[in-house]
């Protein structure tokens, strides 16, 4: 009877240390993988449809293999078919696979076949790390912030010695001629009183003086007349606040954008254009935040929240960043305009981006590095002429204007023409 108990006892100690080394065992097999090379193949793979907290083209990814184990009972065997062939999966009659397909409205998941069994559990492995707080913005040092004051305060006690000294200074001279009146009063000595013409009327005596001071406040009217008129119309340094703030700075300096991605029909067209928000749509159904860094920057140097402009560029288009698809409700953003030529001025922005391949920094400025766009260049009629004047026009292998250089070049004697030599001072070509 003893023995039976014992190898009962025995085999129920066998099968609990079996359940506990095959937990032990799953619990391990969760937690493998490198989450660093899980990252650089998630970004590389996966990124463009999933984000690891957001519901985007593809369901959210945080701890997606702990979920599907607890909530539909499916293993790790289940992500590798999945991820590698989903076509097949639903084909094959998968319930929860064809329950994703019709839920996210049809989208084919991008097969992955080439990705081995470690890649995969690199990529579950960083999927399965805990979601890190906001870093908070970086307080001022202690030590910097006790400089500056300590300079501030050293300039205000600087000059408020200066000023004290002037002060004696003036004291000390009035104590000096009242002590000297006084010592001649003593003295009997007898101070000359003088009778002198006042300054002015001297000034108003004098002729030549008067003609001299009246042709130079004439000449000083007209200059400063003439430079008021000739600011009329130029609006050189304009910077207008925008309804929805765009950094050009982060977008054509930071990831390097071409300026004609956004304004194409600069190509062919007279106008360079505003750019529809559904060019910024392109990038910005996946980008619906920042990156941290560049968040506390934007607050930090520059007093703008560049999430909370993105969600204002989902509120005008009429993107449900939930759910993922337009809801038909738009909301036209009021632009405001900043360079702009009068109307009698002709300007082609195709004739000067396409055919003479002019930059666009050279009329705008170094708009990489512009965190608000503002008009760089005057836009004047003598900066064209200077530009026209200046630049050479590239005849070079091309063939239409062969003809014209030759007999051009042997008018002006050069070998090199400039716009303005290729008529580029016309009135007509710039004046209707």
């Amino acid at each position: 009877m003893k023995q039976v108990i014992h190898r009962r006892l025995s085999n129920s100690i066998l099968h609990l240390g079996l359940i506990v080394l095959l937990a032990f065992t799953t619990s391990i097999s969760a937690q493998d993988g490198d989450p660093a090379k899980g990252k650089s193949l998630f970004n590389a793979n996966c990124a463009a449809c999933h984000q690891l907290d957001k519901k985007m083209t593809g369901p959210a990814l945080r701890n997606v293999e702990t979920r599907l184990a607890e909530e539909e009972g499916l293993d790790r065997e289940w992500l590798y078919a999945w991820i590698r062939n989903s076509a097949g999966l639903i084909k094959s009659g998968d319930a929860y696979a064809n329950k994703i397909y019709n839920e996210y409205g049809g989208a084919a998941m991008t097969a992955f076949p080439q990705l081995s069994d470690e890649d995969l559990n690199n990529i579950l492995a960083y999927t399965a790390e805990e979601k890190k707080a906001p870093a908070a913005a970086a307080a001022p040092v202690a030590g910097e912030t006790a400089t500056a004051n300590s300079g501030g305060i050293s300039n205000e006690i600087i000059l408020g010695a200066l000023a004290i000294l002037f002060v004696l200074l003036a004291l000390g001279l009035y104590l000096v001629n009242k002590t000297l009146r006084r010592f001649a009063q003593v003295q009997n000595i007898e101070i000359p009183q003088t009778t002198r013409t006042p300054l002015w009327k001297a000034f108003v005596q004098n002729q030549f003086l008067m003609i001299v001071v009246a042709i130079f406040f004439l000449l000083s009217s007209a200059y400063f007349v003439y430079g008021y008129l000739s600011q009329i119309g130029v609006d050189q340094g304009y910077e207008p606040v925008q309804p929805i703030h765009y950094s050009h700075r982060i977008h054509a300096g930071e990831n390097g954008i071409d300026c004609k991605y956004c304004h194409s029909s600069a190509r062919v067209s007279k106008h360079s254009g505003i750019p529809s928000l559904n060019v910024c749509m392109n990038c910005h159904k996946s980008i619906y935040q920042v990156a941290e860094e560049t968040q506390q920057e934007g607050l930090r140097e520059y007093g703008v929240d560049y999430n909370a402009e993105i969600k204002k560029l989902y509120a005008a288009v009429g993107w449900d960043d939930e759910n993922q698809k337009y809801t038909g409700e738009t909301k036209p953003v009021k632009w405001i305009r900043i360079h702009n030529l009068p109307d009698f001025a002709y300007f082609n922005h195709s004739q000067h981006v396409t055919v003479a391949g002019v930059e666009c920094q050279t009329c705008h400025g170094p708009v990489e590095e512009m965190e608000v766009m503002y008009q760089h260049s005057p836009l004047t009629m003598g900066w064209c002429i200077n530009c026209h004047r200046e630049t050479n026009v590239a005849v070079k292998d091309n063939a239409y204007y062969e003809k014209i250089h030759e007999e051009l070049s042997k008018k002006y004697g050069v070998d090199n023409l400039t716009a303005a030599q290729m008529g580029g001072l016309e009135c007509g070509k710039c004046h209707y």
